[in-house]
């Protein structure tokens, strides 16, 4: 079975990397450590802590296996490292103006795993970041949103 690579920028990755870490170092000693704890307790099947820590482990687990399937697909974009241009690309911050209400607005165009609009990260999958790959500097886009039509100008793209 072959896979696609998944584009996910530099950052991204290693916010993932420092989960992995964080769930393999600290957390998944600490549930052990709690179910050897619980255990001392006596009777597992009437066990609340028990089972909670068990259910603990079992997320935690769950989690290490998902990132380090990500991981294994993940195609690491330095947008830093690519030659700076006009073109919106993948990894790239992108400044736009509404047309309509002249109201600013920047978005970075990261990995699905990455996106976060309350930090201004678009998935490269979003309708706002299709609608503005591969389009320059100056250029005036039409995209569809769930509450209809919204035209930007693209006002700057940092390769940052």
């Amino acid at each position: 079975m072959s896979f696609n690579k998944v584009p996910m920028t530099v950052e991204g990755a290693s916010a993932l990397r420092a989960e992995l870490d964080h769930l393999k170092k600290v957390q998944r000693p600490k549930i052990v450590a709690d179910i050897a704890v619980a255990r001392e307790h006596g009777d597992l099947k009437e066990n609340a802590e028990y089972h909670a820590a068990r259910e603990q482990q079992g997320f935690c687990e769950g989690r290490v296996q998902d990132i380090e399937g990500k991981l294994s697909h993940v195609q690491e974009i330095d947008i830093t490292k690519l030659p700076v241009t006009d073109k919106v690309i993948f990894g790239t911050t992108v400044d736009l103006i509404n047309i309509d209400t002249e109201q600013a607005v920047t978005y970075k165009i990261v990995g699905d795993d990455e996106a976060d609009v309350k930090k201004n990260k678009i998935s490269v999958n979003s309708p706002i970041a299709r609608g503005l790959v591969g389009k320059l500097i100056g250029d005036e886009v039409s995209i569809k949103v769930p509450g209809g039509v919204v035209e930007y100008e693209i006002d700057d793209v940092k390769y940052v």
